[in-house]
């Protein structure tokens, strides 16, 4: 059977939906685009919400508009950790088999388990399962809590994968290899593209995860097939980081090993003028 899945890190469902703004605008026309590839599941990690059931009440409604024919789950970032901050939600076809619905507690430090970063939903013959994973921050003041995560999250990724195939997605906040962002000379040892960040990424792998984007594209470099850019991030700081291809690859598909050889299509989504991250897409056969 074939499935279609889609993995966007929107930076506030709610400046999406319901702001005037030109990125507003802009954020809405990907949501737009999304909603058009009628993917199976759609994962959006840095939701941003609340629990102001007014509002999320509101941005339900809008949601609903645009993918009726899903069932919305969603976790918040509550106390001790921020309000309003981080957080990740999914959609699923509501023709799907329904899953068993998760909010993991990954025995993270400080607040991280609080910060609404996991959703995992399983299915009768695999997990899909998201992440918002820790920024390692500016002066890389988060480096060494940012590395406990990882080590956290590959234990739980390998338990889920223990008992069936798993599709792990999101923003991982980390460029595994120079190919994977424009300039590593000039980024080194910044976050993102530690050598510590880029090493727990590759035990990941080593753990039975496959990078399915680079199962498909093993040399891409900036650019893939038909000139399209092979990079999920690009910073709104840099107006032309877009234009130039100036970006960053740091979200994934992650799949099982041995469900790899199924892998269709692992790929960004065009998403026009907007910077930031885009939408990722991934068709596989089980």
């Amino acid at each position: 059977m074939k499935y279609k899945f889609i993995s966007w890190n929107i930076d506030s469902l709610n400046a999406a939906l319901t702001g005037t703004s030109e990125r507003a605008a802009l954020s809405l026309a990907v949501v737009e685009t999304v909603a058009a590839q009628a993917a199976d599941v759609i994962a959006i990690q840095e939701t941003k919400l609340s629990d102001d059931t007014k509002k999320v009440a509101k941005i339900y409604d809008i949601l609903t508009a645009h993918f009726p024919d899903y069932t919305i789950v969603h976790r918040i970032s509550t106390p001790p950790a921020r309000k309003g901050y981080s957080g990740t939600m999914m959609l699923y076809k509501k023709s799907l088999p329904e899953p068993v619905v998760t909010y993991p507690e990954i025995d993270a430090p400080v607040t991280m388990d609080f910060e609404g970063r996991i959703i995992t939903l399983e299915f009768p013959e695999f997990f899909v399962t998201t992440v918002y994973t820790p920024n390692s921050q500016e002066g890389l003041t988060r480096l060494d809590l940012r590395g406990e995560w990882d080590d956290r999250y590959r234990a739980y990724l390998r338990q889920l994968d223990s008992e069936k195939p798993v599709f792990a997605c999101g923003d991982f906040n980390a460029a595994h290899t120079e190919i994977d962002l424009a300039n590593p000379k000039g980024n080194r040892n910044t976050a993102g593209f530690t050598d510590q960040e880029r090493e727990k990424f590759g035990k990941l792998l080593a753990a039975g995860f496959t990078d399915s984007f680079r199962q498909l594209h093993p040399e891409a470099t900036g650019f893939y097939a038909d000139g399209k850019s092979s990079y999920t991030w690009f910073a709104q700081r840099a107006k032309t980081s877009k234009i130039n291809n100036s970006g960053w690859r740091i979200d994934y598909w992650l799949v099982s090993n041995r469900v790899a050889d199924g892998l269709i299509v692992s790929e960004p989504i065009n998403s026009g003028e907007r910077l930031d991250h885009v939408p990722i897409l991934l068709e596989f056969e089980l």
